[in-house]
């Protein structure tokens, strides 16, 4: 017998997995940066799901946590710990929680673009060699890359 989770739970798990992700990277951006930084994750689903598959996977919890794409989900990095425990006391996790839930279920808009990746000002990644931002949203940069 095969067991499947409701559409519900799986958007709970993607909510708080996606929250988490929203804290580490996002946290002292205020509402705008977290939602920009959602919508990466989201763009990033939506062009796997469209293209039958993407080395970052193809649903939100994949996504977040594709080894060195968000570096709070690296064990190494000083957010790790903060996002595997944090809960909803911390104000700052609650208003990512409360995005997220909107973004799972499909409403936010997105205000990068179409962007799939991002990166902090004074950061200059390999990968933006050449490439030109779609947003710049409080201290990230935002870019629509195609894959």
């Amino acid at each position: 017998m095969k067991i499947t989770a409701s559409p519900d739970y799986i958007r709970s798990l993607e909510a708080d997995v996606l929250a988490r992700t929203l804290w580490g990277e996002a946290r002292g951006e205020g509402e705008a940066g977290m939602i920009a930084v959602a919508a990466v994750v989201l763009n990033r689903v939506a062009r796997a799901r469209r293209k039958g598959g993407l080395w970052w996977g193809n649903d939100v919890i994949a996504v977040c946590q594709k080894p060195c794409q968000f570096s709070c989900w690296n064990k190494s990095d000083p957010n790790f710990k903060g996002v595997t425990g944090v809960d909803t006391a911390d104000p700052h996790f609650a208003a990512a929680l409360r995005i997220a839930k909107r973004a799972v279920r499909g409403r936010i808009a997105d205000p990068t673009g179409g962007a799939t990746h991002y990166h902090a000002l004074g950061i200059a990644p390999f990968w933006a060699r050449g490439k030109t931002p779609s947003a710049t949203i409080g201290r990230h940069v935002f870019y629509n890359i195609e894959e």
